[in-house]
C-alpha cells in the first residue's frame, strides 16, 4: 500500500509540478489506486507538504519539507523503510532510550507489544544494540538519522551522555555459543559472511565518501549489474574493496600474522583503480581531510613506527590473552596505524581491514560496523579532535556484539 512519505518523495524530487496520474506511473501503480493516491495528495496539501497548481501538485520548499525528503533519501541510500521510521510513537521511544544509559521495560512505562515491535523496527536497521534478550536489555545508537528523525517531530534532541560501558562477559557468553553454532553450521556462516560483506562495503567506502548507495552496491556485487548512472571509478572502488576483503578473511581464517607486505597487499588491492598510491608508502605530508587537529607521522617517520607497531602485534599474538586484552590492543593498533597513516589515500578503509583481521584470527567473527554506529566509530578515530583509544575500546564491544548477536541469530534459525 502507498503512502503519503512514497507520494511526496515522487513529488519532491520533480522540480515542475506532477500530475496525479504522472504519480501513479511513477509508482508502477495501477489505475485502480489513482483515487487513494490523489486522496493522499490531497491531505499532503492541506497538512503544507505540497502546493497544488493548475500544472499539478509540487512540494513546498520549507526546512520541514527538506527535511523530510533528507530523512527518505538517506534510507533509501541505507535501504531502510523511512515509512517505519517516520512514526512519531517509535522516535518519541528513542528519545527515551537515548536519556538513559540503557532501556528495559522496567524502566519505560510503555506497551510491551509496542516495546518489542519498535525494538525489531531499531534492531533490523542496526540502530541499537540488543544487550540481553531475558530481561530484555537494549542500548539505542545515535547518529545524524535519528537526529534529524527526533528534529522532525519537534523532539528535543537529548543530551549525550558519555556512559562507561563494559561488555565484556555478555560478549564472552555471545562468543561460547558462537563457536557451538558454527561448528554445527558453517555453511550457514559462509552465507552470513557474504551477507555482511556487502553491507560493510557500503558501510566502509561510505564513510570515505563513496556516493554509491547499499541497494546499487547489491546489484554490483551480487547481482552483476552496473547502473547506468554511476561513475566508473565509484564502481571500481567497491570491486576492488571486496577483493582485498575477500583477501583478508582469506587470510583470518588461516591464521596468517599479519606483515608490513601484508598490509601493502590489501592496500593494492583495495585502491587499485589508483595505480600512482596502490600499496605504495607514501613520501609527501598529508593531513585528515575536515579534521586538521588530527596528527599523522612524517614520512621519514613511517617505515620505523609501521616496523614498531608490527613488533608489538607479533608480541601480542603470541601471547594468551583475555577478550578485554583483545579488544585493547585492537584499538590501539586501529588508532596507531591511523596516526602513522602510512599512505596517500585509503588509510582508513586499510584500518578497518588490519583490525577486523586481528579481531577474527584471535577468533572474534566482525563483519561488519551496523549502521547506527558508523557516525559514532568515526567521532572515535579520524573524525577525533585527539586520539581517544579507549572511546574506541568501548565502540568495539558494541560493534563485536551487535555482528555476534546478528551472528548467532542467524545460525540459530
Amino acid at each position: 500500500m502507498v503512502t503519503k512519505y512514497d507520494l511526496f518523495e515522487v513529488v519532491y524530487k520533480n522540480k515542475n509540478p506532477i500530475k496525479p496520474i504522472e504519480v501513479v506511473e511513477d509508482l508502477n501503480k495501477t489505475e485502480k489506486e489513482y483515487n487513494n493516491i490523489h486522496r493522499l495528495l490531497t491531505e499532503l496539501e492541506k497538512n503544507h507538504f505540497l502546493i497544488k497548481t493548475k500544472f499539478g501538485f509540487q512540494a513546498k520548499r520549507n526546512q520541514k519539507t527538506n527535511l523530510l525528503y533528507i530523512i527518505i533519501h538517506y534510507c533509501l541510500a541505507n535501504n531502510i523503510n523511512y515509512n517505519l521510521l517516520l512514526n512519531q510513537g517509535l522516535v518519541e521511544f528513542v528519545k527515551g532510550g537515548l536519556e538513559r544509559k540503557e532501556l528495559t521495560l522496567k524502566n519505560t512505562q510503555i506497551n510491551p507489544r509496542t516495546f518489542t515491535k519498535y525494538t525489531k523496527i531499531l534492531d533490523n536497521n542496526g540502530l541499537l544494540l540488543i544487550i540481553s534478550k531475558k530481561p530484555l536489555r537494549i542500548k539505542f545508537f545515535y547518529n545524524s538519522l535519528i537526529k534529524n528523525l527526533l528534529s522532525y517531530f519537534n523532539l528535543e534532541i537529548p543530551e549525550r551522555r558519555e556512559n562507561q560501558i563494559n561488555y565484556l562477559d555478555v560478549i564472552k557468553k555471545e562468543l561460547e555459543s558462537y563457536k557451538g553454532l558454527r561448528r554445527r553450521n558453517e555453511a550457514g556462516f559462509r552465507k552470513i559472511v557474504a551477507e555482511f560483506e556487502i553491507h560493510f562495503i557500503h558501510h566502509s567506502l561510505t564513510l570515505e565518501g563513496n556516493p554509491i548507495t547499499l541497494p546499487d552496491t547489491i546489484k554490483i556485487l551480487k547481482n552483476k549489474i552496473i547502473p547506468n548512472n554511476l561513475r566508473s571509478e565509484d564502481v571500481d572502488e567497491i570491486k576492488n574493496y571486496q577483493n582485498a576483503i575477500l583477501q583478508m578473511l582469506k587470510d583470518s581464517n588461516k591464521r596468517e600474522p599479519l606483515t608490513i607486505q601484508t598490509i601493502l597487499n590489501y592496500h593494492a588491492l583495495s585502491m587499485y583503480h589508483l595505480p600512482k598510491i596502490a600499496g605504495k608508502i607514501r613520501k609527501i605530508d598529508v593531513h585528515i581531510k575536515g579534521n586538521p587537529n588530527f596528527e599523522v607521522s612524517k614520512p621519514t617517520e613511517i617505515i620505523s613506527e609501521l616496523n614498531q607497531l608490527i613488533n608489538e602485534y607479533n608480541r601480542f599474538i603470541k601471547k594468551k590473552v583475555s577478550i578485554k586484552e583483545i579488544i585493547s590492543f585492537s584499538s590501539l593498533f586501529h588508532n596507531e596505524f591511523q596516526h602513522i597513516h602510512p599512505f596517500i589515500d585509503g588509510n582508513s578503509r586499510t584500518s578497518r581491514l588490519i583490525t577486523f583481521h586481528l579481531l577474527q584470527s584471535k577468533g572474534i567473527p566482525v563483519l561488519d560496523i551496523p549502521f547506527g554506529l558508523l557516525d559514532e566509530y568515526l567521532e572515535c578515530t579520524k573524525g577525533s579532535e585527539r586520539r581517544d583509544d579507549k572511546k574506541l575500546f568501548e565502540t568495539l564491544q558494541k560493534i563485536i556484539l551487535f555482528n555476534l548477536r546478528k551472528i548467532n541469530e542467524r545460525l540459530s534459525s
